[in-house]
């Protein structure tokens, strides 16, 4: 019995060691989708990302994004008007200053004599047309005297004219002189020369006021010249201070106390901070649908804070066309490139983090222009929809 089960069981063994062996359809199924499923879902991401791409490149999409845009702002570069020695620079890097804040003193002592001087030769030529409004105003007695000794002499010359008249009837008839005739002849000629003379003062007398005139009318006008040196003196004395144009704060300041400084030199520059603004290099592409007064989402690097913006204008030229160096494109080696034009994005007021912002920070931009159509708006005006 025991040998007859052992046997049994010797028989069985090799039975269940075959079925082990032998695989079935279902396990062979799921080692072939085992061994394809890496392929698939590599095929998968490959026609996602090809279908990402396509509709990238050829659907519009509303919200126009660049990361190559930077803070910045039309600031002032701090110049003296006139030279000289500074004598104290009262604000510091990276101060805070007002509109009128005195930046840079100048050494006004000479500036100061210049004004002294120049009011000086102002008083001086003032005395010189009083003095020519009074001779104009003494000439006409001169010449109503010059008038009168004429319309004497004039009197005198016809009394003598009847007299050397009379006494010329009397010599003819003998009853005269020959003494007292030639005496009334010379009386006549000197009475003749002398209303010539008299005459001739008058006539000089009267173009002497013509000359008074125009020498008055000259002092006058030197006296305008004089005070238009006396306003330019004061104006360089005020020079001497510069002041800041406007509310800002202080950076590159490049000048110290003691410095001589020539008329134009660069001292430091004031940046508005209150009016700082995007300048957003899009690609020409991307401006299908954007105009002016659209609004802009600023994500700022350096803080990771995120602004609001809206689209101020879109510049007249690409950043190629004011490049110093501007490419020449009518040689024979042109590749067409596509074009970015640095559109303007200014910030909403009332933004308490706008304070932060500063010159020169990258930032990201996003344009929500809702797809318009720019084109189909600018054939129905003539005016410009892309200009502020």
């Amino acid at each position: 019995m025991t040998q007859k089960s052992d046997k049994q069981a010797g028989d069985a063994r090799p039975q269940a060691s075959v079925t082990r062996t032998v695989p079935s359809d279902g396990a062979a199924l799921a080692r072939e989708r085992r061994r394809r499923w890496p392929f698939l879902l590599a095929g998968g991401i490959i026609l996602a990302f090809i279908i990402s791409v396509l509709v990238i490149v050829f659907v519009p999409a509303a919200h126009v994004w660049t990361n190559d845009a930077y803070v910045t702002a039309h600031y002032s570069v701090i110049a003296p008007r006139v030279p000289g020695q500074v004598v104290s620079v009262p604000v510091d890097d990276n101060q805070t200053v007002h509109a009128g804040d005195i930046l840079v003193q100048l050494d006004p002592r000479d500036y100061q004599t210049a004004l002294d001087q120049a009011r000086a030769v102002e008083a001086h030529d003032r005395a010189l047309v009083m003095d020519a409004a009074a001779s104009v105003a003494r000439q006409p007695a001169i010449i109503a005297e010059a008038k009168a000794r004429v319309a004497q002499l004039s009197a005198q010359l016809l009394f003598a004219r009847q007299n050397a008249s009379r006494y010329a009837h009397l010599a003819l008839n003998g009853a005269g002189s020959r003494e007292e005739g030639e005496r009334t002849r010379a009386s006549l000629d000197d009475l003749t020369a002398s209303l010539q003379a008299a005459e001739a003062q008058r006539d000089a007398a009267e173009a002497q006021l013509r000359v008074l005139e125009a020498r008055q009318d000259s002092s006058r006008r030197q006296v305008d010249v004089d005070r238009a040196r006396v306003h330019q003196a004061e104006l360089n004395l005020s020079y001497t201070a510069i002041r800041a144009p406007f509310d800002g704060m202080v950076g590159e300041r490049t000048v110290q106390s003691g410095n001589y400084v020539p008329d134009g030199a660069a001292l430091m520059v004031v940046v508005p901070m209150d009016q700082l603004w995007i300048e957003a290099n899009y690609r020409e592409l991307a401006l299908q649908h954007m105009r002016p007064g659209q609004k802009a989402h600023i994500h700022v690097d350096a803080y990771d804070i995120d602004l609001d913006g809206v689209v101020d204008s879109v510049p007249p030229a690409s950043g190629a066309a004011f490049a110093p160096l501007a490419p020449e494109n009518a040689t024979g080696n042109f590749t067409k490139i596509v074009q970015r034009l640095p559109v303007k994005i200014t910030l909403v007021p009332g933004q308490p983090l706008a304070r932060l912002l500063r010159m020169g920070f990258s930032v990201e931009t996003t344009v929500d222009t809702g797809l318009s159509s720019v084109v189909r708006a600018q054939t129905r005006t003539d005016r410009a929809v892309t200009d502020k």
